[in-house]
């Protein structure tokens, strides 16, 4: 603990609350334990979180952009902030190093920080040996804790996501009649997928005009990466809750009523059909999931969106995230690593470029690459296929995935595709009819991976 006190530091000594750029909730456990009377608020960006994968331009600048503004909205509302940009000629670069130089500037009894989404930083924050205690705190935004996931996990000789969903609507109540779902069933699968026509109303997403705050942010981003993957612009995120709100609310009207029956289609040159594109927004802490499945379900009690959309979006946020974080820190460290099928083969050069042979391929790196975006179908399906029966290393395509998206952190990230797509953990995650696929594939994706070069595919 530090006693050094400088001229800068006229306070009582408090504690510093440090914010991480997916941490940009007003909700905040370490925001509602702390006093804006004496603890100060620690916001940095650096190009250690910024550059551990080549991240997006459009991620980039999402994560900078929201950063700033919600600094803003805390300085407004009376919090003491410290906020350290990307290009601050003092930079140390990481936030370990940001911890130490704010505790040689302010004197204070604790640093204080919301757990981490990744284990990465979570290790980095906890091997930190700075002057002050630091006590990290549950993230208290997600709903299935992770001792609960534990213990619901325990014992299972399969972690099937349904059940566990299951638990969760009881849990939340959401789409509940008593003890039993609305409707009579909990899963409306079945009535959501049918194929989309070129004829359809497509509803786009809600697009925002940068302000000069996300102006600033975009002239950083391309100086400072300009090698990295993706286009910038047109930029079109929302960077703040409140446009985060509007962007849900427009969901809801105009394209929640399709969702479900559209949700697993693809058609060629719609990128977005019906679905949400909330997962950055959520995934930053702009949305709390809680009142966005709330927000669908009011639209179904009030009759504006049916109950096989409402169901299959709820099922998106409180079953399968839930379900991702969870298997997340159950089977970290080592679980980015797996690879049960024996898969070698580096991650083709089309996967950046998407100048390939293969049209729905090319169409779903393309428009990763123009909107930071793609929905599930296009991932697991289209891509996240491609390289499981290609033999493609899955660390390597695991680091893809958290590169390109711009919703993608690793605890819902990884689980996704070491698990759901490359069947690199040997079946956790999946059913019996999925360890049954993986079983199946396990020989073409072999014989696949001996083959000398990819013309044959491309």
């Amino acid at each position: 603990m530090s006693n050094h006190t400088t001229h800068q530091d006229s306070r009582e000594p408090g504690r510093i609350i440090l914010i991480l750029g997916d941490q940009l909730s007003h909700d905040l456990p370490s925001l509602q334990i702390a006093d804006p009377q004496k603890d100060r608020v620690l916001m940095a960006e650096v190009a250690e979180e910024a550059s551990y994968v080549p991240h997006h331009k459009k991620k980039l600048a999402l994560v900078f952009s929201a950063m700033r503004h919600f600094a803003d909205e805390l300085t407004a509302a009376g919090w003491d902030l410290k906020y350290v940009h990307l290009d601050d000629p003092d930079n140390s670069g990481s936030l370990t190093g940001e911890l130490d130089r704010a505790l040689e500037q302010f004197t204070v009894t604790e640093v204080l920080v919301t757990e981490p989404g990744e284990y990465r930083l979570k290790e980095a924050l906890n091997r930190w040996s700075g002057p002050a205690r630091l006590t990290m705190l549950d993230d208290s935004r997600f709903l299935a804790s992770h001792d609960m996931f534990r213990s619901w996990a325990e014992g299972r000789k399969q972690l099937r996501m349904e059940y566990f969903y299951r638990d969760m609507r009881r849990k939340t109540g959401l789409l509940m009649q008593g003890d039993s779902p609305e409707g009579g069933k909990w899963n409306y699968d079945t009535e959501n997928r049918k194929p989309a026509q070129n004829d359809m109303f497509m509803p786009k997403p809600m697009r925002c005009d940068p302000d000069r705050i996300t102006q600033d942010v975009l002239e950083l981003v391309e100086q400072r990466f300009p090698g990295n993957f993706g286009r910038l612009t047109p930029f079109w995120f929302a960077v703040t809750r409140a446009a985060a709100l509007k962007a849900l609310d427009h969901f809801i009207d105009v394209a929640l009523p399709l969702f479900g029956d559209y949700q697993d289609a693809m058609l060629d040159g719609e990128p977005f059909l019906y679905h949400s594109l909330l997962s950055q927004y959520i995934n930053i802490g702009l949305l709390n999931p809680l009142e966005v499945c709330r927000s669908a379900e009011r639209a179904y009690y009030e009759g504006h969106a049916p109950l096989n959309a409402v169901e299959g979006f709820i099922r998106q946020i409180i079953g399968w995230r839930e379900y991702m974080r969870g298997i997340y820190w159950l089977k970290m460290p080592g679980y980015t690593r797996e690879n049960a099928l024996g898969a070698r083969r580096d991650l083709p050069d089309f996967y950046w470029s998407g100048e390939t042979g293969m049209a729905c391929m090319a169409a779903a790196i393309t428009q990763t690459r123009d909107e930071a975006y793609a929905h599930h179908i296009q991932r697991l399906m289209v891509t996240g296929n491609f390289a499981m029966l290609a033999g493609i290393n899955p660390h390597q395509v695991h680091e893809w995935y958290l590169a390109v998206y711009a919703d993608a952190y690793e605890w819902v990230e990884a689980p996704n595709v070491i698990g759901m797509s490359q069947f690199a953990d040997g079946g956790l995650l999946g059913s019996r009819l999925i360890n049954f696929q993986s079983q199946k594939m396990t020989a073409a994706a072999s014989a696949i991976s001996e083959r000398k070069t990819f013309g044959h595919l491309s």
